[in-house]
Protein backbone atom coordinates (compact mmCIF):
# COMPACT_ATOMS: atom_id res chain seq x y z
CA UNK A 1 0.00 0.00 0.00
CA UNK A 2 2.38 2.53 -1.43
CA UNK A 3 -0.28 5.20 -0.66
CA UNK A 4 -0.25 4.60 2.83
CA UNK A 5 3.15 4.94 3.21
CA UNK A 6 3.31 7.72 1.01
CA UNK A 7 0.94 9.81 3.86
CA UNK A 8 3.13 8.60 6.19
CA UNK A 9 5.91 10.23 5.13
CA UNK A 10 4.38 13.36 3.84
CA UNK A 11 3.33 13.93 7.56
CA UNK A 12 7.03 13.27 9.22
CA UNK A 13 8.34 15.62 6.57
CA UNK A 14 5.51 18.81 7.69
CA UNK A 15 7.85 17.32 11.14
CA UNK A 16 10.78 17.68 9.83
CA UNK A 17 10.21 21.55 8.66
CA UNK A 18 9.12 22.59 11.75
CA UNK A 19 12.05 21.45 13.46
CA UNK A 20 14.19 23.37 10.43
CA UNK A 21 16.01 20.17 9.61
CA UNK A 22 17.26 19.18 5.70
CA UNK A 23 16.09 15.47 6.17
CA UNK A 24 15.94 12.74 8.87
CA UNK A 25 17.85 9.35 8.77
CA UNK A 26 15.92 6.67 9.88
CA UNK A 27 17.76 3.77 11.01
CA UNK A 28 15.03 1.98 13.28
CA UNK A 29 13.94 -1.16 11.86
CA UNK A 30 9.96 -0.30 12.78
CA UNK A 31 10.21 3.31 12.08
CA UNK A 32 11.04 2.17 8.53
CA UNK A 33 8.35 -0.03 8.16
CA UNK A 34 5.92 2.42 9.54
CA UNK A 35 7.25 4.91 6.49
CA UNK A 36 7.98 2.25 3.86
CA UNK A 37 6.09 -0.97 4.34
CA UNK A 38 10.38 -2.83 4.22
CA UNK A 39 10.10 -5.15 6.26
CA UNK A 40 13.72 -6.53 6.57
CA UNK A 41 15.84 -6.55 9.90
CA UNK A 42 18.66 -4.38 8.32
CA UNK A 43 18.03 -1.33 6.64
CA UNK A 44 18.53 2.84 6.55
CA UNK A 45 15.72 5.25 5.10
CA UNK A 46 16.78 9.33 4.34
CA UNK A 47 13.65 10.92 4.05
CA UNK A 48 14.28 14.69 2.77
CA UNK A 49 12.39 17.75 3.72
CA UNK A 50 12.02 19.58 0.45
CA UNK A 51 10.33 16.56 -2.10
CA UNK A 52 9.79 12.71 -1.43
CA UNK A 53 9.07 11.86 -5.35
CA UNK A 54 5.33 10.57 -4.06
CA UNK A 55 3.95 14.03 -3.74
CA UNK A 56 3.46 15.06 -7.38
CA UNK A 57 6.45 16.94 -7.79
CA UNK A 58 8.18 14.38 -9.58
CA UNK A 59 10.95 11.26 -9.41
CA UNK A 60 13.19 10.34 -7.07
CA UNK A 61 16.49 11.68 -7.28
CA UNK A 62 20.21 11.22 -5.66
CA UNK A 63 20.33 14.97 -4.52
CA UNK A 64 16.56 15.34 -3.33
CA UNK A 65 14.81 11.93 -3.02
CA UNK A 66 14.48 9.87 -0.49
CA UNK A 67 16.03 6.57 -0.71
CA UNK A 68 15.57 3.29 0.82
CA UNK A 69 19.41 1.57 1.49
CA UNK A 70 19.81 -2.20 2.62
CA UNK A 71 21.96 -4.56 1.86
CA UNK A 72 21.80 -7.48 -1.04
CA UNK A 73 20.16 -10.15 0.82
CA UNK A 74 16.75 -7.86 0.70
CA UNK A 75 17.22 -6.22 -2.92
CA UNK A 76 14.15 -8.22 -3.96
CA UNK A 77 12.04 -8.01 -0.77
CA UNK A 78 12.64 -4.21 -1.51
CA UNK A 79 12.04 -3.95 -4.73
CA UNK A 80 8.88 -5.77 -4.15
CA UNK A 81 7.77 -3.97 -0.66
CA UNK A 82 8.83 -0.72 -1.39
CA UNK A 83 8.45 -0.08 -5.63
CA UNK A 84 7.79 3.77 -5.06
CA UNK A 85 10.93 4.93 -3.09
CA UNK A 86 14.66 5.20 -4.36
CA UNK A 87 16.16 2.22 -3.66
CA UNK A 88 20.04 1.60 -2.52
CA UNK A 89 22.12 -1.67 -1.76
CA UNK A 90 25.10 -0.92 0.22
CA UNK A 91 26.69 -1.42 3.24
CA UNK A 92 26.41 0.04 5.74
CA UNK A 93 23.66 1.54 4.61
CA UNK A 94 23.12 4.71 7.16
CA UNK A 95 26.59 5.62 6.05
CA UNK A 96 25.90 4.86 2.48
CA UNK A 97 23.09 7.76 3.18
CA UNK A 98 24.83 10.61 5.36
CA UNK A 99 27.06 10.21 1.92
CA UNK A 100 23.75 11.30 -0.10
CA UNK A 101 23.08 13.79 2.08
CA UNK A 102 25.65 15.34 1.14
CA UNK A 103 23.85 16.91 -1.87
CA UNK A 104 21.73 19.48 -0.07
CA UNK A 105 21.12 22.80 -1.93
CA UNK A 106 21.87 24.64 1.40
CA UNK A 107 25.62 24.66 2.22
CA UNK A 108 25.45 22.84 5.29
CA UNK A 109 22.73 19.94 5.11
CA UNK A 110 20.57 19.62 8.53
CA UNK A 111 20.40 16.23 9.16
CA UNK A 112 18.21 14.67 11.77
CA UNK A 113 18.71 11.33 13.15
CA UNK A 114 16.97 8.90 15.30
CA UNK A 115 19.06 9.65 18.31
CA UNK A 116 17.30 7.30 20.74
CA UNK A 117 18.21 4.52 18.29
CA UNK A 118 21.96 5.24 17.52
CA UNK A 119 24.83 4.47 19.51
CA UNK A 120 27.15 7.11 20.83
CA UNK A 121 29.93 4.89 19.13
CA UNK A 122 27.61 5.25 15.68
CA UNK A 123 27.08 8.77 16.18
CA UNK A 124 30.69 9.16 16.56
CA UNK A 125 31.46 6.95 13.37
CA UNK A 126 28.53 8.80 10.92
CA UNK A 127 29.74 12.58 12.12
CA UNK A 128 32.95 11.90 10.65
CA UNK A 129 31.85 10.88 7.01
CA UNK A 130 31.12 14.34 5.31
CA UNK A 131 32.10 17.72 6.06
CA UNK A 132 29.42 19.55 5.22
CA UNK A 133 26.29 17.50 6.80
CA UNK A 134 25.52 18.08 10.31
CA UNK A 135 23.99 15.65 12.30
CA UNK A 136 21.31 16.91 15.13
CA UNK A 137 19.17 14.68 17.33
CA UNK A 138 15.63 14.15 16.73
CA UNK A 139 14.19 11.83 19.14
CA UNK A 140 10.58 10.69 18.74
CA UNK A 141 9.53 12.32 15.67
CA UNK A 142 8.27 8.92 13.91
CA UNK A 143 7.33 7.95 17.37
CA UNK A 144 4.90 10.58 17.56
CA UNK A 145 3.28 9.73 13.93
CA UNK A 146 3.09 6.01 15.07
CA UNK A 147 0.86 6.95 18.13
CA UNK A 148 -2.37 7.65 16.27
CA UNK A 149 -3.27 5.15 14.25
CA UNK A 150 -4.73 4.57 11.10
CA UNK A 151 -7.93 2.57 9.60
CA UNK A 152 -5.60 -0.01 7.93
CA UNK A 153 -3.33 -0.09 11.26
CA UNK A 154 -6.66 -0.67 13.40
CA UNK A 155 -8.06 -3.31 11.44
CA UNK A 156 -4.76 -5.41 11.76
CA UNK A 157 -4.86 -4.29 16.12
CA UNK A 158 -8.19 -5.75 15.74
CA UNK A 159 -7.35 -9.07 13.87
CA UNK A 160 -4.58 -9.81 16.36
CA UNK A 161 -6.21 -9.14 19.46
CA UNK A 162 -9.33 -11.68 17.95
CA UNK A 163 -6.71 -14.09 17.21
CA UNK A 164 -5.72 -13.99 21.26
CA UNK A 165 -9.32 -14.02 22.41
CA UNK A 166 -10.18 -16.82 20.51
CA UNK A 167 -7.03 -18.98 21.31
CA UNK A 168 -8.23 -17.98 25.43
CA UNK A 169 -11.71 -19.32 24.88
CA UNK A 170 -10.65 -22.51 23.42
CA UNK A 171 -7.78 -22.80 26.37
CA UNK A 172 -11.42 -22.44 28.58
CA UNK A 173 -13.36 -24.06 26.77
CA UNK A 174 -11.75 -27.46 25.97
CA UNK A 175 -11.09 -27.89 29.73
CA UNK A 176 -7.02 -27.13 28.83
CA UNK A 177 -6.48 -25.07 31.82
CA UNK A 178 -6.61 -27.45 34.66
CA UNK A 179 -4.25 -28.87 37.46
CA UNK A 180 -1.90 -31.09 36.85
CA UNK A 181 -0.83 -29.13 33.66
CA UNK A 182 2.74 -26.75 34.31
CA UNK A 183 2.70 -23.01 33.06
CA UNK A 184 4.83 -23.86 30.02
CA UNK A 185 2.10 -26.37 28.81
CA UNK A 186 -0.25 -23.74 29.27
CA UNK A 187 2.16 -21.13 27.44
CA UNK A 188 2.77 -22.93 24.71
CA UNK A 189 -0.98 -23.70 23.83
CA UNK A 190 -2.12 -20.32 24.05
CA UNK A 191 0.37 -19.77 21.10
CA UNK A 192 -0.32 -22.51 19.51
CA UNK A 193 -4.48 -22.06 18.97
CA UNK A 194 -3.18 -18.39 18.47
CA UNK A 195 -1.49 -19.60 15.44
CA UNK A 196 -4.71 -21.29 14.24
CA UNK A 197 -6.72 -18.68 14.46
CA UNK A 198 -4.24 -16.44 12.21
CA UNK A 199 -1.58 -15.18 14.12
CA UNK A 200 1.37 -14.63 12.43
CA UNK A 201 3.61 -14.98 15.36
CA UNK A 202 3.44 -13.79 18.89
CA UNK A 203 3.69 -10.09 20.04
CA UNK A 204 6.23 -11.41 23.24
CA UNK A 205 6.92 -14.25 25.40
CA UNK A 206 3.59 -15.37 26.74
CA UNK A 207 3.40 -14.99 30.48
CA UNK A 208 1.79 -17.96 32.44
CA UNK A 209 2.38 -17.89 36.17
CA UNK A 210 0.38 -19.80 38.62
CA UNK A 211 -0.07 -19.70 42.55
CA UNK A 212 2.67 -16.95 44.53
CA UNK A 213 4.37 -17.04 40.98
CA UNK A 214 1.23 -14.65 39.85
CA UNK A 215 3.01 -12.41 42.10
CA UNK A 216 5.73 -12.00 39.90
CA UNK A 217 4.48 -9.49 37.54
CA UNK A 218 6.56 -10.51 34.18
CA UNK A 219 7.42 -13.92 35.45
CA UNK A 220 8.68 -16.33 33.10
CA UNK A 221 6.75 -19.89 32.43
CA UNK A 222 8.56 -22.98 34.27
CA UNK A 223 7.95 -26.64 34.61
CA UNK A 224 5.83 -25.57 38.17
CA UNK A 225 2.12 -27.51 37.49
CA UNK A 226 -0.86 -26.22 38.31
CA UNK A 227 -2.61 -26.74 41.48
CA UNK A 228 -6.29 -26.72 42.86
CA UNK A 229 -7.01 -23.08 44.26
CA UNK A 230 -4.19 -21.20 42.28
CA UNK A 231 -5.30 -17.97 40.52
CA UNK A 232 -3.29 -17.83 36.85
CA UNK A 233 -2.39 -15.02 34.98
CA UNK A 234 -1.86 -15.25 31.70
CA UNK A 235 -0.86 -12.43 29.55
CA UNK A 236 -0.15 -12.66 25.85
CA UNK A 237 -0.40 -11.52 22.40
CA UNK A 238 -0.89 -12.00 18.96
CA UNK A 239 0.81 -10.30 15.93
CA UNK A 240 -0.69 -10.04 12.73
CA UNK A 241 0.74 -8.02 9.70
CA UNK A 242 3.31 -6.48 12.05
CA UNK A 243 1.00 -5.63 14.56
CA UNK A 244 0.50 -6.54 17.64
CA UNK A 245 -2.21 -7.70 20.60
CA UNK A 246 -1.23 -7.93 24.61
CA UNK A 247 -4.16 -9.10 26.80
CA UNK A 248 -3.93 -10.12 30.42
CA UNK A 249 -6.54 -12.46 31.79
CA UNK A 250 -6.10 -14.06 35.45
CA UNK A 251 -8.88 -17.37 36.68
CA UNK A 252 -8.64 -19.12 39.91
CA UNK A 253 -8.26 -23.11 39.79
CA UNK A 254 -11.20 -24.62 41.56
CA UNK A 255 -13.76 -22.24 44.33
CA UNK A 256 -11.74 -18.62 45.40
CA UNK A 257 -11.04 -18.11 48.74
CA UNK A 258 -12.07 -15.12 49.98
CA UNK A 259 -9.32 -13.01 49.50
CA UNK A 260 -8.90 -13.79 46.01
CA UNK A 261 -12.58 -12.31 44.87
CA UNK A 262 -11.51 -9.13 46.59
CA UNK A 263 -8.26 -9.27 45.02
CA UNK A 264 -9.66 -9.59 41.48
CA UNK A 265 -12.93 -7.21 42.59
CA UNK A 266 -10.24 -4.56 43.21
CA UNK A 267 -8.37 -4.42 40.19
CA UNK A 268 -11.60 -4.84 38.00
CA UNK A 269 -12.96 -1.86 39.39
CA UNK A 270 -9.72 -0.04 39.33
CA UNK A 271 -9.73 -1.25 35.54
CA UNK A 272 -12.99 -0.18 34.67
CA UNK A 273 -12.56 3.29 36.38
CA UNK A 274 -9.41 3.78 34.22
CA UNK A 275 -10.69 2.81 30.92
CA UNK A 276 -13.51 4.93 31.33
CA UNK A 277 -11.09 7.84 32.00
CA UNK A 278 -10.02 7.16 28.63
CA UNK A 279 -10.75 10.46 26.34
CA UNK A 280 -8.84 12.57 24.10
CA UNK A 281 -6.91 15.38 25.58
CA UNK A 282 -6.75 13.79 29.03
CA UNK A 283 -3.14 13.75 30.35
CA UNK A 284 -1.60 10.13 30.19
CA UNK A 285 -0.61 10.77 33.73
CA UNK A 286 -3.68 11.17 34.92
CA UNK A 287 -5.77 7.90 33.62
CA UNK A 288 -3.13 6.38 35.50
CA UNK A 289 -3.33 8.14 38.97
CA UNK A 290 -7.68 6.92 38.32
CA UNK A 291 -6.24 3.66 38.31
CA UNK A 292 -3.94 4.08 41.29
CA UNK A 293 -6.17 6.06 43.30
CA UNK A 294 -9.01 2.93 43.30
CA UNK A 295 -5.60 0.73 44.51
CA UNK A 296 -4.73 2.40 47.03
CA UNK A 297 -8.02 3.17 48.63
CA UNK A 298 -8.15 -0.27 49.30
CA UNK A 299 -4.75 -0.44 51.26
CA UNK A 300 -2.90 -1.74 48.33
CA UNK A 301 -0.74 0.62 46.86
CA UNK A 302 2.51 -0.46 47.33
CA UNK A 303 1.50 -3.30 45.63
CA UNK A 304 1.10 -1.67 41.83
CA UNK A 305 4.49 -1.08 40.98
CA UNK A 306 3.98 -0.83 37.57
CA UNK A 307 2.74 2.10 35.18
CA UNK A 308 -0.93 1.55 34.13
CA UNK A 309 -0.54 0.77 30.44
CA UNK A 310 1.70 2.08 27.21
CA UNK A 311 0.49 2.68 23.76
CA UNK A 312 0.74 -0.90 21.40
CA UNK A 313 0.95 -1.02 17.54
CA UNK A 314 4.04 -2.21 15.30
CA UNK A 315 6.14 -2.51 18.53
CA UNK A 316 3.89 -4.27 21.75
CA UNK A 317 5.48 -1.05 23.86
CA UNK A 318 4.94 2.05 22.19
CA UNK A 319 4.01 6.01 23.01
CA UNK A 320 2.10 6.78 24.60
CA UNK A 321 3.12 5.63 28.34
CA UNK A 322 0.39 5.53 30.64
CA UNK A 323 2.43 6.16 34.15
CA UNK A 324 3.03 8.56 36.78
CA UNK A 325 5.39 9.68 34.92
CA UNK A 326 4.03 9.27 31.58
CA UNK A 327 4.31 12.87 29.12
CA UNK A 328 1.50 14.49 27.42
CA UNK A 329 -2.20 13.65 25.88
CA UNK A 330 -4.28 10.87 24.34
CA UNK A 331 -5.69 11.34 21.46
CA UNK A 332 -8.21 9.80 19.21
CA UNK A 333 -7.10 6.84 17.93
CA UNK A 334 -4.14 5.95 20.11
CA UNK A 335 -4.03 2.37 20.59
CA UNK A 336 -3.02 1.46 24.19
CA UNK A 337 -3.64 -1.34 26.90
CA UNK A 338 -5.02 -0.64 30.22
CA UNK A 339 -3.42 -3.20 32.67
CA UNK A 340 -3.71 -2.29 36.41
CA UNK A 341 -2.35 -5.77 38.66
CA UNK A 342 -1.94 -5.94 42.53
CA UNK A 343 0.72 -8.63 43.30
CA UNK A 344 0.93 -10.46 47.26
CA UNK A 345 4.47 -12.25 47.31
CA UNK A 346 4.32 -15.44 48.07
CA UNK A 347 -0.03 -15.46 47.72
CA UNK A 348 -0.90 -14.38 44.49
CA UNK A 349 -1.83 -11.79 41.92
CA UNK A 350 -4.35 -10.29 39.92
CA UNK A 351 -3.98 -8.62 36.22
CA UNK A 352 -6.28 -7.57 34.06
CA UNK A 353 -5.57 -6.18 30.70
CA UNK A 354 -7.16 -4.76 27.37
CA UNK A 355 -5.71 -3.43 24.05
CA UNK A 356 -8.47 -0.38 23.03
CA UNK A 357 -8.53 2.12 20.78
CA UNK A 358 -9.32 6.00 22.10
CA UNK A 359 -12.08 7.65 20.74
CA UNK A 360 -13.80 11.11 21.22
CA UNK A 361 -16.71 8.91 23.36
CA UNK A 362 -16.16 5.56 24.48
CA UNK A 363 -12.68 3.89 23.87
CA UNK A 364 -13.00 1.16 21.47
CA UNK A 365 -12.31 -1.95 23.14
CA UNK A 366 -10.65 -4.82 21.00
CA UNK A 367 -9.65 -7.58 23.51
CA UNK A 368 -12.94 -9.14 24.48
CA UNK A 369 -12.92 -12.07 26.63
CA UNK A 370 -15.13 -11.75 29.63
CA UNK A 371 -13.57 -9.56 32.72
CA UNK A 372 -15.30 -11.94 35.50
CA UNK A 373 -13.77 -13.97 37.32
CA UNK A 374 -13.59 -17.32 35.44
CA UNK A 375 -13.51 -20.69 37.61
CA UNK A 376 -11.57 -22.71 35.67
Amino acid sequence: MPEIHADRRRALRAELAAADLDALLVTDPVNIRYLTGFTGSTAALLVRTDTDGDGGTGADTAEHGTVLCTDGRYTARAADEVPDLQRLIERPSAAALVRRADGSPREYARLGFDSDHVTVEEHAALSGIVEHVHLRRAPGLTERLRAVKDDTEIAALRAACAAADRALADLLGRGDLRPGRTEREVARELETRMAEHGAHGTAFESIVAAGAHAAIPHHRPTDAVLERGDLVKMDFGAVVDGYHSDMTRTVVLGPPAGWQRELYDLVLRAQTAATEALRPGREVSSVDEVARTVVSGDGYGEHFPHGLGHGVGLAVHEAPSLSPRGAGTLAARMAVTVEPGVYLAGRGGVRIEDTLVVREGTPELLTVSTKELVVA
